[in-house]
């Protein structure tokens, strides 16, 4: 049975960088959950970052920077935090990814454009761009009929 990645704080994890959750309820979340499908990750806190934290935004893609809205190099804890979050979506041979929309790390189509000013790009965060580079779908919580479409296809195929 396919597993799914899923964004620690879409499952009702306080790991936000403002210590709270966007838990998520929906019944195809509760099934999954009930099976056992669910693989829940937060590459923010596996590379090490602290909850609460400083609002980080990606500054520039080539190369990566991503800093706190006062400026500290966060960087290599978002870079580690996709890399682990990479080996164990490997080890658990998930089909596809729901993650968080527009967060710097999990945001599947846009993220914010580094000014801390709610602008966004049409840019994935650094942790969902790993995902989509290693040829796991990603989608977000506005995205939950695509998903329930895309994981059903996978269990009828195989």
């Amino acid at each position: 049975m396919d597993k799914i990645l899923v964004s620690a704080c879409l499952l009702g994890a306080k790991v936000r960088y403002d210590g709270r959750d966007n838990l998520l309820q929906h019944p195809a979340i509760q099934r999954w959950k009930k099976q056992g499908r669910l693989v829940m990750v937060c590459p923010e806190s596996l590379g090490g970052l602290p909850t609460p934290r400083e609002p980080a935004e990606i500054q520039s893609r080539f190369p990566i920077l991503v800093t706190t809205k006062f400026g500290e190099d966060v960087t290599a804890e978002f870079l580690s935090g996709a890399e682990q979050m990479i080996s164990i979506a490997e080890k658990n041979q998930v089909c596809c990814a729901l993650m968080k929309a527009k967060s710097p790390s999990c945001g599947n189509s846009q993220s914010y454009d580094g000014s801390f000013t709610g602008t966004l790009t049409s840019a994935p965060g650094v942790a969902a761009a790993e995902l989509m580079r290693m040829g796991i779908a990603v989608f977000n919580e506005h995205q939950l009929e695509e998903l329930i479409r895309f994981v059903e296809e996978q269990t009828e195929a195989a």
